[in-house]
């Protein structure tokens, strides 16, 4: 399995899930856990998916994922599982 770790965070709008479960079906990548929360007016997203059927790259999501944050003012950051793991180890 090729577990990636996606955040979103930004000011809450509609349809910021819809705008990335869509990119992530059409690319054959399959969501593993979600987690959402708004606090104060802003988005907070955190989301396991596998990459292991996906019809494009690692490389390929991240612009997709950056892509789509530009366009509905959200931050969108995907990091593999492993470096994540690394990053937040206490």
């Amino acid at each position: 399995m090729k577990r990636v770790v996606i955040t979103v965070v930004g000011k809450d709008s509609v349809g910021i899930i819809a705008k990335v479960c869509t990119l992530l079906a059409e690319t054959g990548i399959n969501i593993l856990d979600i987690s959402q929360t708004i606090t104060g007016g802003f988005f907070n997203m955190m989301m396991i998916v596998d990459l292991s059927e996906a019809k494009i790259t690692f490389s390929e999501l991240q612009e997709k994922l950056d892509e789509i944050g530009k366009e509905i003012g959200v931050e969108i950051h995907a990091q593999k599982e492993e470096i994540f793991d690394m990053m937040h180890r206490v």
